[in-house]
């Protein structure tokens, strides 16, 4: 199980971390420890769907296996029933199930956020480091610059006002110029040589060999976590909040009654569709809570009929599973804008119809049959 989990989660977080951090690394532009914290913030995500596939899997391989040596002949031969054999491995996704709670309702809506803003900061240090030659560049506040050539952040004819409110207090001018970047700092520290410096406010001239230039590159970030990205009790709280505000007219006076009133409707309106969004996404992460579970119930028979060792028909049977399972996840979403298809009830349709199946299936296998 440890294993498969590991494959898994491999394999889902080539589909994030390895598209959106790895070629800034390449490309040297982010650090081999921003690389990693990228993918320790992406794994208890993607956890979420690597820990019941894993199981799901594990348990495919194993009893394949086990039907496959006449091991179970064998058991029930000695008066051990299948259901004795299999009480700790049900016991284990039970477990599983509470370890999965705990990711999915905490730790990865966390995790998601930081990285979600990991990424956000880094482009847009990204987004400020490329300072484009030829025109003025008024974005970092109390400068202008002005750069004739930027080769690779190797900079020529550098040309700096220092400003104090409207008014140019220093004005700097050099030949060449350097750039460094602070990405944890979100800081650019622009280094100037053979400086020519003219202050204005004290009417003094000079000169430096060195002259650094430390520049915020701090920009605002998201202003408010996605639905998706909350906790569970973030989400319980912004449903409170939305039924708390539902068919409470918002003051109005100069609005004439129908126009009032056509206004509050479509604002209950608005507010119950975000409220259904919220109720789906609750029900949903807890939803997915209970997927080891369901797996295990279906996995154990079904590696007993398919009798087989390759860990190929395995491996092809839970993937199979899994695209059932969340294509009726997904189903269930979908209809999150029709209150009336009960959309967070639906999804939990998938748990029921596994776990139905899984135990008519592991009866037909204690008998026999």
């Amino acid at each position: 199980m440890l294993l498969t989990a590991a494959v898994f989660t491999f394999v889902l977080l080539l589909g994030n971390a390895l598209r959106e951090i790895l070629p800034l690394l390449i490309e040297g532009q982010a650090t081999f420890g921003m690389v990693v914290q990228a993918f320790a913030l992406l794994i208890p995500f993607v956890w979420v769907f690597a820990l019941p596939m894993g199981m799901l899997t594990a348990t495919l391989l194993v009893f394949g296996r086990f039907s496959a040596d006449q091991e179970l002949t064998a058991a029930r031969a000695s008066g051990v029933s299948l259901v004795s054999l299999v009480t700790p491995i049900l016991i284990l996704s039970l477990l599983l199930c509470g370890i999965s709670a705990l990711v999915n309702l905490e730790i990865a809506p966390r995790c998601r956020v930081a990285y979600n803003s990991l990424r956000y900061d880094l482009k847009a240090v990204l987004a400020n480091v490329q300072l484009p030659a030829g025109r003025p560049i008024k974005e970092f506040q109390g400068y202008i610059i002005y750069i004739g050539k930027n080769r690779k952040q190797n900079l020529e004819d550098v040309l700096i006002y220092v400003l104090e409110g409207d008014t140019v207090q220093t004005k700097l001018n050099a030949p060449r110029g350097s750039i460094e970047i602070d990405t944890p700092n979100q800081r650019m520290v622009l280094r100037l040589y053979d400086v020519k410096i003219i202050d204005f406010a004290n009417n003094l001239v000079g000169s430096a060999g060195e002259w650094p230039i430390a520049l915020d590159l701090k920009q605002k970030s998201p202003e408010k976590t996605g639905i998706r990205d909350m906790t569970f009790s973030e989400l319980q709280r912004e449903l409170r909040d939305l039924e708390s505000r539902i068919n409470l007219p918002p003051a109005m006076p100069q609005t004439p009654p129908q126009e009032r009133l056509a206004r509050v409707r479509e604002l209950d309106r608005h507010a119950k569709d975000i409220t259904e969004r919220i109720r789906v996404q609750i029900h949903r992460q807890m939803a997915f809570s209970f997927a080891c579970f369901g797996f295990t119930l279906v996995g154990i028979p079904l590696g007993i009929r398919v009798h087989r060792r390759e860990t190929n028909v395995g491996v092809a049977i839970a993937l199979i599973l899994v695209l059932i399972y969340y294509g009726l996840i997904v189903a269930g979403e979908s209809l999150s804008a029709r209150p009336e298809f009960a959309p967070h009830l639906l999804v939990w349709l998938p748990n029921f119809i596994f776990q139905a199946i899984g135990v008519v299936l592991l009866w037909r296998a204690n008998r026999g049959l």
